[in-house]
């Protein structure tokens, strides 16, 4: 028997929502075939099989979500049940205990799996980390530590201070209490809580984590964000009024003409994601506008040989990569990002590709974009793309961008401002390429021209800085002959 666990999927993921199961208890499996959809906060994907067999049991719920290491499902494995009636029809025609011994070996083996086979092991699911106490969970022999009463401090007596009122002397204990206690806290945070918390100056230690093991998640930290930062400290308490526990809000209700569509685990995390850089970064904007009048005429010139020869199909986004890449490397405040008091400047380029796909917006990333030319970077995006629109792509995937590209273009847009994408400190748009007049040499021509623009954060860019390299993307795109690096 295979035991299937909610697999780790990235270093900072440390729980999964059970989207859909795609079999059912009974079902045949073959091996690398997918049993159920995952969603997580970095990614939607499919998890494969390790096994061939049958599905005998399904231990969560679809919607559920749980952490990292969780039995999920059983499967017994191909060739498993023969085996055991081999095994079955031995210990019968054995005697005694011999027979007793026996059966329960090869139960032992049912359940211990093939190391061969590539299955998870049927082990319990490791718990997550809890401060650094040793957690016994997983032995059922070990018994529990004995309770120990700690002994009752001494008595100091209380400095001279004003009376309090009834009304705020009720007060203080709730105001005391910041943290419920949930039992162990996990102390797993992702780097954006981390992050989060310390641009706000919060105490994470009185911030009361609502996820898996008491762990806090982006949307505990951003309740008391948008509280004013106000966690209810102790010294508070004695003259915070007593209010009310707040009453649940009624569920909607659809009027006529109206439909309800519940917020789905991908739209919340872009909610989140989009609101937070809105309220972290200083966000400005800036927009050039480019004459692509070459570009076009080369794509139509070569794109029948270029996909028959590559298989793609040629556009002009890989074009815009390679020219913003080039920029990026020439002004390295744009390629960064700030962690607290430093910027960060990245020696490299991870190029971030904003998609839209059925369930919302992904950014999947470009690794090393810096060391491609055009050909590798329009493989990447249509590799990228194609799995992200399939759910197929793997957390680290879109994780890792140190400057992002949007391309609403194709949807007739022509001037956007897009919203920064964490922790990157600018992301470029690529609007809609339109026929349109424009004056050269003193006279008025047609021509094929797009606007570039860039939504930056002042924090880190100032406005010299985000001119000069779009002039920079600019001046590239008029000027390169992509011939020769497309192969053609």
């Amino acid at each position: 028997m295979t035991s299937i666990q909610m697999p780790q999927l990235g270093e900072t993921i440390v729980e999964g929502t059970i989207l859909k199961w795609l079999k059912r208890e009974g079902d045949e499996v073959a091996r690398d075939e997918p049993l159920f959809e995952i969603s997580t906060d970095k990614v939607d994907t499919e998890v494969p099989s390790p096994v061939a067999g049958t599905v005998t049991k399904i231990l969560v719920d679809e919607g559920a979500t749980v952490p990292v290491g969780t039995a999920l499902m059983e499967i017994s494995e191909a060739g498993a049940a023969a085996s055991g009636d081999a095994a079955a029809s031995g210990d019968a025609a054995a005697s005694g205990d011999g027979a007793t011994s026996s059966g329960d070996a090869a139960a032992s083996g049912d359940a211990a799996s093939s190391p061969a086979s590539g299955a998870a092991p049927t082990t319990e699911p490791t718990p997550e980390p809890s401060g650094g106490a040793a957690s016994s969970e997983g032995s059922s022999a070990a018994p529990p530590p004995a309770a120990v009463t700690p002994p009752a401090a001494p008595a100091v007596p209380a400095a001279p201070a004003a009376p309090v009122a009834p009304a705020a002397a009720a007060s203080v204990p709730a105001a005391v209490a910041t943290v419920p206690d949930r039992g162990p806290r996990s102390q797993i945070l992702s780097p954006l809580v981390r992050r989060l918390a310390k641009e706000h100056d919060l105490d994470l230690a009185q911030i009361a984590g609502t996820g898996s093991g008491g762990r806090i998640t982006k949307a505990d930290v951003m309740a008391v964000i948008s509280s004013g930062g106000q966690v209810a400290p102790a010294t508070a308490g004695a003259t915070a009024p007593v209010t009310a526990p707040a009453q649940p809000m009624p569920a909607p209700s659809a009027g006529i003409g109206e439909e309800i569509v519940p917020v789905s685990h991908i739209r919340r995390a872009i909610a989140e994601h989009m609101l937070t850089s809105t309220q972290t970064s200083a966000r400005a904007w800036t927009m050039v506008e480019v004459n692509v009048d070459h570009l076009v005429k080369l794509r139509e010139r070569i794109k029948a040989t270029f996909q028959e020869r590559y298989g793609l199909k040629i556009t002009y986004l890989p074009m815009v990569v390679r020219a913003t890449v080039d920029a990026l490397l020439e002004y390295p405040d744009v390629n960064a990002r700030l962690d607290g008091d430093n910027i960060v400047r990245h020696r490299f380029v991870n190029m971030g590709i904003a998609v839209s796909y059925d369930a919302g917006l992904i950014v999947p990333v470009i690794k090393g974009a810096d060391g491609m030319n055009t050909i590798g970077v329009a493989r990447a995006i249509a590799d990228l793309a194609a799995r992200a629109r399939s759910h197929q792509l793997r957390p680290d995937e879109v994780q890792g961008a140190t400057f992002t590209i949007t391309n609403p273009g194709p949807y007739g847009s022509v001037a956007s401002v897009p919203i920064i994408n964490q922790p990157n400190v600018g992301i470029l748009s690529f609007d809609a390429i339109v026929k349109r007049p424009v004056v050269i040499d003193d006279a008025i021509a047609i021509r094929s021209m797009v606007n570039i623009s860039m939504s930056w954060d002042h924090r880190v860019i100032d406005g010299e800085a985000a001119t000069r390299f779009l002039a920079r993307v600019k001046e590239n795109l008029e000027t390169w002959d992509f011939a020769e690096d497309l192969g053609v």
